[in-house]
Protein backbone atom coordinates (compact mmCIF):
# COMPACT_ATOMS: atom_id res chain seq x y z
CA UNK A 1 0.00 0.00 0.00
CA UNK A 2 0.90 3.43 -1.21
CA UNK A 3 1.55 6.19 1.74
CA UNK A 4 -0.07 9.45 0.28
CA UNK A 5 2.23 12.60 0.91
CA UNK A 6 1.39 15.55 2.99
CA UNK A 7 3.99 18.33 1.66
CA UNK A 8 7.29 18.13 -0.43
CA UNK A 9 10.57 19.30 1.33
CA UNK A 10 13.81 20.13 0.83
CA UNK A 11 15.77 17.97 3.05
CA UNK A 12 19.59 18.76 4.00
CA UNK A 13 21.36 15.50 5.58
CA UNK A 14 23.91 16.17 8.17
CA UNK A 15 27.13 14.76 7.22
CA UNK A 16 28.52 11.96 9.41
CA UNK A 17 31.15 14.15 11.11
CA UNK A 18 27.92 16.08 12.34
CA UNK A 19 26.78 13.59 14.22
CA UNK A 20 24.40 12.12 10.66
CA UNK A 21 24.24 8.53 9.60
CA UNK A 22 26.91 6.80 8.38
CA UNK A 23 25.06 4.84 5.65
CA UNK A 24 23.12 6.34 3.14
CA UNK A 25 19.19 5.67 2.90
CA UNK A 26 16.33 5.30 0.72
CA UNK A 27 12.62 5.89 -0.13
CA UNK A 28 10.40 4.60 2.49
CA UNK A 29 13.17 5.61 5.32
CA UNK A 30 11.16 6.50 8.49
CA UNK A 31 12.66 8.93 11.00
CA UNK A 32 10.99 10.62 13.87
CA UNK A 33 10.34 14.70 12.39
CA UNK A 34 10.26 17.47 14.98
CA UNK A 35 8.24 21.00 14.08
CA UNK A 36 9.84 23.62 16.08
CA UNK A 37 8.71 25.14 18.86
CA UNK A 38 6.62 22.06 19.17
CA UNK A 39 8.11 19.11 21.02
CA UNK A 40 6.05 16.32 20.08
CA UNK A 41 8.01 13.94 17.57
CA UNK A 42 6.15 11.99 14.99
CA UNK A 43 7.09 9.45 12.58
CA UNK A 44 6.96 10.06 9.11
CA UNK A 45 7.87 8.65 5.59
CA UNK A 46 10.07 9.89 3.54
CA UNK A 47 10.35 9.35 -0.41
CA UNK A 48 13.19 10.69 -2.93
CA UNK A 49 11.76 10.50 -6.28
CA UNK A 50 14.88 11.68 -7.74
CA UNK A 51 17.30 9.74 -5.94
CA UNK A 52 17.98 6.07 -5.44
CA UNK A 53 19.80 6.41 -2.77
CA UNK A 54 20.62 9.79 -0.13
CA UNK A 55 23.67 9.70 1.58
CA UNK A 56 25.09 11.90 4.76
CA UNK A 57 25.99 15.75 3.32
CA UNK A 58 23.49 15.40 0.72
CA UNK A 59 20.64 17.93 0.24
CA UNK A 60 17.22 16.53 -1.94
CA UNK A 61 13.71 16.66 -2.55
CA UNK A 62 11.27 14.34 -1.11
CA UNK A 63 7.88 13.80 -0.59
CA UNK A 64 6.68 13.44 3.35
CA UNK A 65 3.40 11.60 4.64
CA UNK A 66 3.27 11.86 8.61
CA UNK A 67 2.05 9.35 10.12
CA UNK A 68 -0.53 9.42 12.99
CA UNK A 69 -0.51 13.15 12.88
CA UNK A 70 -4.16 14.40 11.96
CA UNK A 71 -4.26 17.71 14.10
CA UNK A 72 -1.11 19.23 13.10
CA UNK A 73 -1.85 18.76 9.13
CA UNK A 74 -3.70 22.15 9.57
CA UNK A 75 -0.97 23.83 11.29
CA UNK A 76 1.95 23.10 7.98
CA UNK A 77 2.65 25.72 5.74
CA UNK A 78 5.39 26.48 3.25
CA UNK A 79 8.34 27.99 4.09
CA UNK A 80 8.05 25.91 7.60
CA UNK A 81 11.37 24.35 9.33
CA UNK A 82 11.56 20.73 10.79
CA UNK A 83 14.32 18.73 12.08
CA UNK A 84 13.99 15.02 11.67
CA UNK A 85 15.90 12.31 13.77
CA UNK A 86 16.69 8.59 14.21
CA UNK A 87 16.58 7.93 17.77
CA UNK A 88 17.97 10.90 19.75
CA UNK A 89 19.82 11.71 17.04
CA UNK A 90 19.39 15.22 15.05
CA UNK A 91 20.71 13.72 11.39
CA UNK A 92 18.79 16.75 9.12
CA UNK A 93 17.09 19.52 8.69
CA UNK A 94 14.18 20.57 6.09
CA UNK A 95 11.75 23.33 4.48
CA UNK A 96 8.68 22.66 3.56
CA UNK A 97 8.19 24.10 -0.21
CA UNK A 98 4.72 22.39 -1.02
CA UNK A 99 1.64 21.21 0.66
CA UNK A 100 -0.18 18.61 -0.66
Amino acid sequence: MKIKSHFTAQLSFAPESKGGRSTPVSSGYRPTIQFPPQQEMMTCVQNYPDAELVFPGDTVQAEIALLNSDEILSNLYEGQDFDFFEGPDLIGHGTITRIH
